[in-house]
């Protein structure tokens, strides 16, 4: 039976969850952690990784570019195709692909066959992560459960790519690399037996059409962007190939406007971009994602190469980063209920603003390690509550039939975030002779761009 996602609340006290509810909401959840733990699950596995298969020094980042670039690249497209097929189908689908993909990364014996799992679960991530936001905006009403439930979904998201670094260098050191791939494979396949058991399909009356020309150069566009901004982490903004690149993915986007202008079911309509919730809201979840993730860049450097950290050391001081981000997310639905969304948007921001600022205080001594951990828990809580101020903004007052489109848009800014953060970063760090100067420099620049975001915000996002 298809739900044309009527208030599944409509007999229960509006600010509470039923029982199936918090049943829907653990599924989900759960999903999402897993998505978020793998984008970081591999980050200090990768040398031992390339001695066991044989990796180039140079091929090693291409295992975390491949999976990015098809998580980044396909989302907004998979975010309509859930509105056609049906989310829960979607969902269901990228949760196999993933577990299926998975399990061949972990019994890889080459570099090709981990490569091609590795974009299999970049492809799963782009499919999974639209349709299970947009089952979630369409189990829970706009206002507070929805604000919760967003709230509880950040901070398992924030909380999963620091799991996903600890848990990474655990399984490497006792078990082997293989682990990081094949401890997805039980967490999939016990969604894949409860799911279907909870989840009702939802996607719109009408179904939407698929514009075609829109999806191929929104697709080439955005991968072409990630494309190029990764090389440019590596060889610098001079590079040739990485200006090509650029240039191709910017010329293709300008051209999915044009697309969208005259597209008889547009992929994202025009009237939806004029949305000031929309684009602010998520240029503000841009900003959060772009920041955060390229701080644990930043202090994975520090820690590592210049205080003399272990890999499994710094991964696990990230774990006060994590609870930051835990206490951030279960705050965030209450303080949305009491200043609204783009209250959360602004403090958040300027919160994390403030604590990486702090940052840049940071020495060559192991003294420095109390700065560090008290800035990034402060940061962690700013940050988590821009970043669900972003899901509320950008995903409320958009009607059923768009709810796929929303939430595929809100997806695919997470997912360029994620994957532009350390490229850039990286690029600013290199300008400097000096690695703790060029970390210091990247820390004023991440905290400029915080702060610059949580104005920006507060000025377009203004009540009316």
């Amino acid at each position: 039976m298809v739900a044309v996602d009527l208030p599944a609340t409509s007999t229960a006290h509006p600010d509470r969850m039923t029982g199936r509810m918090r049943l829907v909401l653990v599924v989900l959840l759960l999903a999402q952690f897993m998505l978020a733990v793998d984008f970081s699950i591999l980050n200090v596995a990768l040398p031992v990784i390339g001695q066991g298969l044989g990796f180039t020094l140079g091929g090693l980042q291409w295992i975390a570019t491949a999976f990015a670039l098809a998580a980044a690249g396909f989302t907004l497209l998979f975010g309509r195709v859930a509105d056609l097929i049906g989310r829960r189908r979607l969902f269901l689908g990228g949760m196999a692909l993933l577990g299926v993909s998975s399990l061949a990364g972990g019994l890889a014996t080459g570099p090709e066959v981990l490569m091609a799992a590795r974009v299999a679960q970049g492809l799963a991530t782009a499919a999974v992560t639209p349709a299970g936001l947009s089952l979630l905006t369409a189990s829970f009403p706009e206002g507070p459960l929805r604000a919760r439930a967003l709230g509880l979904n950040g901070a398992l998201m924030s909380a999963g790519f620091t799991t996903g670094a600890i848990l990474g260098g655990v399984l490497t050191d006792l078990l082997s690399w293989r682990w990081a791939f094949l401890v997805n494979v039980p967490v999939a396949l016990a969604v894949l037996l409860v799911a279907p058991a909870v989840l009702k399909e939802s996607r719109p009356a009408v179904r939407p059409g698929l514009d075609v020309p829109g999806a191929i150069t929104v697709t080439g566009g955005l991968l072409a962007l990630v494309y190029g901004l990764t090389v440019t982490g590596g060889h610098g903004w001079t590079d040739p190939t990485a200006l090509t690149a650029l240039a191709v993915g910017a010329a293709l986007l300008v051209a999915f406007v044009l697309v969208e202008r005259r597209a008889a079911s547009p992929l994202v309509p025009v009237h939806v971009l004029k949305r000031r919730t929309v684009v602010w809201g998520n240029l503000a979840g841009l900003v959060a994602f772009v920041t955060e993730t390229s701080l644990v860049f930043l202090m994975t450097l520090y820690l590592q190469d210049v205080l003399g950290f272990s890999p499994l050391a710094a991964g696990l001081s990230f774990g006060v980063l994590g609870a930051g981000t835990i206490l951030g997310g279960l705050a965030a639905s209450r303080f949305i209920g009491r200043f609204g969304a783009r209250a959360a948007l602004v403090s958040g921001g300027l919160l994390q603003a403030l604590a990486t600022l702090a940052l840049y205080g940071l020495g060559d001594d192991r003294g420095s390690l109390a700065l560090l951990l008290t800035a990034t828990f402060a940061g962690g809580v700013g940050n988590m509550l821009a970043i669900v101020g972003f899901m509320v903004t950008a995903t409320s007052g958009i009607p059923d039939g768009e709810q796929g489109m929303a939430t595929g848009l809100a997806t695919m800014t997470q997912q360029i975030g994620i994957t532009l953060g350390t490229p850039v970063m990286s690029a600013v760090v290199v300008t400097a002779p000096v690695l703790l100067d060029g970390i210091g420099l990247a820390v004023l620049v991440n905290a400029a761009i915080v702060a610059a975001g949580a104005v920006l915000s507060g000025v377009f996002l203004r009540r009316t």
